[in-house]
């Protein structure tokens, strides 16, 4: 085996693979940005190494910078995760030049299927069914055209390399067609260096099925069953199980022969997904992943396999630790993936501190794989994703209620965030009766973004407690601090002349005014709440963890202040209140007042009006690219526009005014 390695990656990949090489005894070597110079991977690893700024482009993206890296440490071979260097053939091939083992595929195969056009062409060859597309070399709109014509609408374009739903477009009529294969060419460019872009028919409500393979330089080649991930939103995927439920066990089989065929098909070696899509009892290859999957835990708690190992010990040159007839799996699981995002704004990609992360306690039911900490922040420089959250028991029906326990259990503030998301598809009755396709978020949007409602008493209840026994603790301090612990100045009963000893309490819940009344009584507070009296006794508040026996039933929230707002997470609920206060509810201006300001940190990518010009409500006027994604900046109103601030290239902060409009007024 490896005596040391050095893992090209960061964030939770990272760490999950320092942590198989610390059970085996195998030193770890850890690169870092600037930005990263305090991550858990760099504490992680027995050592760290700095090759470059924040942006990717100029540290994890460095090839040179990461092989000087692995040479000075000693490392006899590089891991490359998932994303970054990881699909990149010559990356593997200087790995190769420089003496040093590439824990991944041979160049051919990365070359080979890291093309989703070529790869279709040699699935094709080999007998692997593929959704009726068009794959060829001429990339000419004229072309890209007429293939959509011939396969018929609605059509998928795509980016030819990387994956992750980025350079993706759907395409339901022909007019669509040439705004979808600019943009999808930018985005492509963007993320992979690569605009090549393919065309496929459009299934309309498949699943998406991939099979776990692996191979060795012996020959031997087995699939580890498979994964189901049609939970997806923006072509991405949320949540992932396995084994694929209700798939017939011929159509199972007859996958991961398949998939295996496919890895042979390009002298396969190491760990790889092969992709399908399967609709009415047929299959379609979609694409392969020639590295380690995201979802992959999931096939390890079905299995008890550790991939990481394997893949240590493929790369080393052994054989694979087990045949296909010894392979073996049990019970069921799913991976819930925590992203900092903002579900309802169709899913911004969101940045901040962490200013409360207590994951659920991992068991052997439970896991949770992350590269953060409470107190760290999420960066504009990299993929937003906080944890996954991978459950396991002995059925789906068991695997999924403990999903479900875990989400409510999970605490996160600092960050906007999809756990309530992910929560109410874990909870849907169509999800739970197997109604699961590529669709499915669509389809139910209703219920997976309801309207925001008020915070409800208990969770105003939880707020003014907090604050109450805050209160208590400065008072405290400052009576500790004093010259006289026992004066009276430092009561917090509110005790007043003639009148009923209370505080008020004055929140904005979205804007809206909430006010509660406390009476103090003496084993507690008689808390008015919406017109509702609501008792509340042996209240205490410990580590940001609020207890209280609130109208004669034990609670428990925990309470995260910042900012003048509150946030109160309970029972996989989280609301927010900002704390009222009259000279900041006076210098507060109206958000819609005509300025159209950048969502999130970016670079402009595309400006489509000039000064002046007279435009519809909801027409587009800016793109601008975060986090490797398109913004898409669109009128309020009918209107005119009045100035554009930024052109094309431009970076720019959020909350910055992008566009100054003066809308129409109305008749």
């Amino acid at each position: 085996m490896f005596d040391k390695i050095l893992i090209a990656n960061r964030g939770e990949i990272a760490c999950r693979v320092i942590r198989t090489a610390r059970r085996l005894g195998i030193r770890t070597v850890a690169v870092y940005s600037e930005a990263d110079a305090g991550a858990l991977h760099v504490a992680m690893a027995d050592e760290a190494t700095l090759i470059g700024p924040a942006p990717a482009a100029e540290s994890y993206l460095k090839a040179d910078a990461v092989l000087a890296a692995a040479k000075a440490s000693g490392a006899q071979a590089i891991h490359p995760g998932y994303g970054f260097l990881s699909e990149n053939a010559g990356f593997a091939e200087a790995c190769a030049t420089n003496g040093v083992v590439f824990i991944g595929p041979p160049v051919g195969a990365i070359q080979a299927m890291g093309s989703k056009s070529e790869s279709k062409r040699l699935m094709e060859k080999a007998g692997v069914p593929l959704v009726p597309g068009y794959h060829g070399a001429d990339q000419s709109d004229a072309a890209l055209t007429v293939a959509a014509k011939s396969i018929g609408y609605p059509v998928l374009v795509k980016a030819s390399a990387g994956g992750g739903g980025k350079g993706m477009r759907v395409v339901r009529e022909p007019g669509g067609l040439a705004e979808a294969i600019a943009g999808a060419r930018r985005e492509a460019k963007a993320a992979f260096g690569d605009d090549t872009l393919l065309i496929e028919k459009y299934l309309e409500r498949p699943r998406h099925v991939e099979i776990q393979v692996f191979a060795d330089s012996h020959g031997n080649a087995v699939y580890l069953f498979e994964r189901d991930c049609s939970i997806q939103r923006r072509h991405q995927k949320v949540i992932e199980e396995a084994p694929a439920p209700a798939l017939p066990d011929g159509v199972r089989r007859a996958m991961g022969e398949a998939a295996v065929a496919a890895a042979k098909a390009v002298d396969y070696v190491g760990a790889g997904t092969v992709e399908f899509l399967t609709q009415d009892g047929g299959f379609f290859f979609i694409e392969m992943n020639t590295r380690l999957q995201v979802e992959h835990p999931v096939t390890e708690m079905i299995t008890g396999l550790d991939l990481v190992e394997w893949q240590l010990r493929v790369a080393r040159g052994q054989t694979l630790p087990l045949a296909q007839e010894q392979l073996t799996r049990h019970g069921h699981a799913f991976e819930a993936r925590l992203y900092a995002e903002d579900p309802a704004r169709d899913f911004l990609p969101a940045i901040g501190q962490l200013k409360r992360l207590r994951p659920p306690a991992e068991n052997r039911h439970v896991r949770v794989d992350t590269g953060v900490r409470e107190g760290d922040s999420v960066s504009m420089f990299y993929d937003p994703m906080i944890a996954k959250l991978i459950v396991w028991d002995e059925s789906r029906d068991a695997a999924l209620l403990r999903l479900k326990r875990a989400l409510a259990d999970y605490e996160l503030a600092g960050v906007a965030n999809n756990i309530g998301f992910l929560g109410r598809i874990a909870a849907h009755p169509a999800f739970a009766a197997l109604e699961v396709d590529t669709g499915f978020i669509e389809r139910h949007k209703a219920e997976l973004f309801p309207e925001q409602l008020p915070v409800p008493a208990i969770g105003l209840a939880f707020a003014t407690l907090a604050l109450l026994l805050e209160r208590e603790a400065e008072a405290g301090r400052a009576a500790r601090a004093s010259g006289d612990v026992h004066s009276p100045w430092h009561l917090t009963t509110g005790w007043r002349l003639n009148d009923d000893n209370h505080h008020d309490f004055r929140f904005l819940d979205n804007g809206t005014a909430r006010e509660v009344a406390v009476h103090f009584r003496p084993h507690g507070w008689l808390l008015q709440v919406d017109g509702c009296d609501l008792t509340a006794r042996h209240a205490g508040l410990a580590d940001g963890t609020l207890t209280a026996e609130i109208a004669g039933t034990r609670r428990r929230a925990a309470v995260v202040a910042g900012d003048g707002e509150l946030t109160i997470l309970c029972e996989g609920d989280a609301w927010r209140l900002a704390v009222d206060d009259p000279s900041v509810r006076a210098a507060a201006q109206d958000a819609g007042g005509g300025h159209l300001m950048a969502p999130m940190p970016g670079t402009v990518v595309q400006v489509l009006v000039a000064a002046g010009a007279k435009v519809e409500r909801g027409a587009a006027l800016m793109v601008v690219e975060a986090m490797k994604m398109e913004h898409t900046i669109k009128a309020p109103a009918d209107g005119t526009v009045a100035s554009v601030h930024f052109a094309v290239g431009d970076p720019v902060s959020e909350g910055v005014e992008l566009i100054s409009f003066e809308a129409e007024a109305a008749e």
